[in-house]
């Protein structure tokens, strides 16, 4: 049985990474779907033609958009019980890189902070109405402490942290709160904003060039096949599909229960936070 059954999860950011992945896995345990993303046609190609999944170009920096968004659902479907706000970039880098970075920053600010703020804005009538939903944010470890390289990146995870509790305490007892706080993940394309790749030095610390050698061996081919296989305590990189799986595990679940917080690793990921 999977609690998902006839549920309806909106979920953004839904035509890679993380989003596209959820979404195909909450059509599979059931769930009727709202999927949304800038780009429109990719959408289409990540996800099925179904009378369960409606696919709608949104920019979650538009209020507008997601509140347009949530009426389609509703009208669709009749309800919204989880909204995942998934979307973001992330531009590391260091403050000395300001002037390349300047425009990137902008947008973060907008997509990760403001993005999650307007997401839960969107639906939280509705959930509050219905008498029960589920937010779940996407942070990142990035949010649990300052390093060097990811000064507004970092800031705006730890945003989407104070969101998160502060909806939680407004709303006990009708919205359910998660937050997913993933480590790196090199398979979500997430790594393409990055501004200055020596940035993600601060996350790994002394660990940056054994990192370094084995992300290029794995990616050429080269390494040892255990630094790429889950079964291995040597696992180095971990495939988004496992996150997803957690989350997903995390949203279906009966009404009264809530698993609050989500990390999940690779048992060899060298991060320092």
């Amino acid at each position: 049985m999977s609690y998902l059954e006839d549920r309806v999860v909106m979920i953004t950011g839904a035509s890679g990474g993380f989003g596209s992945l959820l979404a195909n896995g909450c059509l599979d345990r059931g769930a009727l779907v709202v999927a949304l993303d800038l780009d429109g046609p990719a959408l289409e190609k990540v996800l099925p033609t179904s009378a369960r999944c409606l696919s709608i170009a949104a920019d979650v920096t538009r209020l507008a958009d997601l509140k347009a968004a949530t009426e389609a659902a509703i009208q669709k479907f009749g309800k919204i019980d989880i909204m995942v706000n998934n979307a973001g970039i992330m531009p590391l880098a260091f403050y000395r890189d300001h002037e390349a970075a300047g425009p990137a920053w902008d947008r973060c600010i907008d997509v990760n902070i403001k993005g999650v703020l307007n997401g839960i804005i969107a639906v939280h009538d509705v959930m509050m109405d219905q008498g029960r939903g589920h937010v779940v944010n996407l942070s990142s470890i990035y949010g649990n402490s300052a390093v060097a390289g990811s000064a507004v990146y970092g800031a705006t995870k730890a945003a989407v942290n104070m969101l998160s509790e502060s909806l939680r305490l407004e709303s006990q007892g009708k919205i359910k709160v998660t937050v997913v706080r993933p480590t790196g993940v090199p398979g979500t394309g997430l790594g393409q904003g990055v501004v200055n790749p020596e940035a993600i030095r601060g996350i790994l610390g002394a660990e940056y060039d054994s990192y370094m050698a084995t992300m290029g061996s794995l990616a050429a081919g080269t390494g040892d096949q255990e630094l790429g296989s889950s079964e291995s305590m040597s696992y180095a990189a971990l495939d988004p599909v496992w996150l997803v799986r957690e989350i997903l595990h995390a949203i279906d679940q009966p009404w009264g229960v809530v698993i609050s917080d989500i990390t999940v690793r690779a048992a060899n990921d060298r991060y320092v936070i």
